[in-house]
């Protein structure tokens, strides 16, 4: 059996790997911005998800405005962020005179209309997830993105848990060996309590597909791989509810399970459930022939790193068989609040990384440079979930997912 080694420290394990702090924040790619004088002024549009960032916590950024339909959560909005222009009317909200970057954190459909329209008046975006709803839609924001020249960032949260910051900056030393397989799932009971409103009228959620809210799952595996998922095969699973034969996409599925095929020859396991017998979870598996890293389990396993032991070592297993030897450590992940302001080192959501996706939105206009989960990225996490789908619909059809690049160096 693997032998189980004590648990490790960080600057233990890190020693053990040869990597030392200052190279890991080195390759994260958030290192703290040098000191600028110029201000951000942001509008966020959707108080509910919206007022969970810390815009008013980045030294170069100030919120000049809100918009929301709902009066209670422009209030809101106003306590967190403090005095700025309320609107309700987006298309006004867009003409605030003090206004160079929007935050979109509104229902998925209207995401690539509502950037779309703020980029074409010269303002900088930053968008909750999914991207967009389709292809054709996907194609739309770059294309919008490219004529304007404004900055877009999808603020998939998954990129900056501390697990992927962490597991981004080992794959970028080769510390994993050959990553030949990754999973990730996000599995979330008990959707179906907000796909009605408080009228009983359906929400945007109301049957919303699994697989077209697939970011928290690919927005684990394709940073750290590096690598774009480039085929996939998807099984789907429903039971006939009301939801699942009355919504606005045709979507007959809870759940949908996809087998990708990366564009290094890798393979991936995705899978998106809103109705199964789990407690919530978003996390995944870096498996690969010198190192694995398997991220903590809600039922209470850690966050655990596994090595393969060095001169090919074997152990007996209970059957008397030869099995290598590997060590298996749990890993205490680190905050990485070095690598932000110290006034936004405050403990966020989904994982801390509310704070990580506030300041990279900033720096990337401050420092005039593409954004981190930048729109190639942003069609690389939604795009394949898109066509996942399609293939559920198709009976698990084998389908081509088309590789839209990269941002230019």
């Amino acid at each position: 059996m693997a032998q189980h080694a004590q648990i490790l420290g960080r600057r233990e394990f890190m020693k053990g790997i040869g990597v030392t702090a200052g190279a890991l924040s080195a390759a994260s790619g958030v290192l703290a911005r040098a000191p600028s004088s110029k201000t951000v002024r942001i509008g966020v549009v959707g108080g509910n998800f919206g007022s969970g960032f810390q815009w008013h916590l980045d030294p170069n950024c100030k919120v000049t405005a809100v918009c929301d339909l709902r009066e209670d959560r422009l209030e809101h909005m106003a306590q967190v962020y403090g005095p700025a222009t309320k609107y309700k009317d987006f298309r006004q909200f867009l003409k605030h005179p003090e206004l160079d970057a929007v935050a979109v954190f509104t229902p998925a459909p209207l995401h690539v209309w509502m950037a779309t329209e703020a980029m074409k008046v010269g303002k900088h975006v930053i968008s909750a997830v999914p991207a967009g709803m389709s292809e054709e839609e996907l194609e739309l924001l770059l294309e919008t993105v490219k004529k304007t020249g404004m900055k877009y960032m999808m603020a998939e949260t998954s990129y900056y848990r501390p697990q992927v910051i962490t597991c981004r900056e080992w794959a970028q030393r080769g510390r994993f060996g050959t990553i030949f397989y990754t999973e990730a799932e996000y599995h979330h009971e008990g959707l179906i309590a907000i796909m009605t409103d408080e009228r009983g009228f359906p929400t945007w959620r109301n049957g919303f597909p699994p697989m077209h809210y697939p970011t928290h799952c690919v927005g684990i595996v394709v940073p750290i791989t590096g690598e774009r998922m480039a085929e996939v095969t998807a099984i789907g699973w429903g039971d006939g509810h009301q939801v699942l034969a009355t919504n606005q996409y045709n979507n007959p599925f809870w759940n949908t399970t996809g087998f990708f095929k990366t564009s290094g020859g890798h393979s991936s396991r995705i899978s998106v459930s809103w109705h199964i017998a789990t407690q919530g979870a978003e996390r995944g598996g870096i498996y690969g022939d010198r190192m694995s890293y398997i991220m903590e389990r809600p039922e209470g396993s850690p966050n655990t790193v596994i090595q393969i032991g060095s001169g090919g070592q074997t152990v007996l297993d209970s059957n008397g068989y030869p099995e290598g030897k590997v060590s298996s450590s749990e890993y205490h992940e680190p905050t990485h609040w070095e690598t932000l302001p110290p006034s936004m080192r405050v403990t966020t959501g989904h994982g801390g990384s509310h704070t990580f996706l506030s300041h990279e939105f900033i720096s990337s206009i401050v420092e005039d440079r593409w954004p981190t989960v930048n729109v190639y990225e942003a069609i690389a996490y939604t795009l394949p979930g898109i066509i996942a789908h399609q293939s559920a619909l198709r009976g698990g059809e084998l389908m081509k997912i088309k590789d839209y690049g990269k941002a230019p160096a």
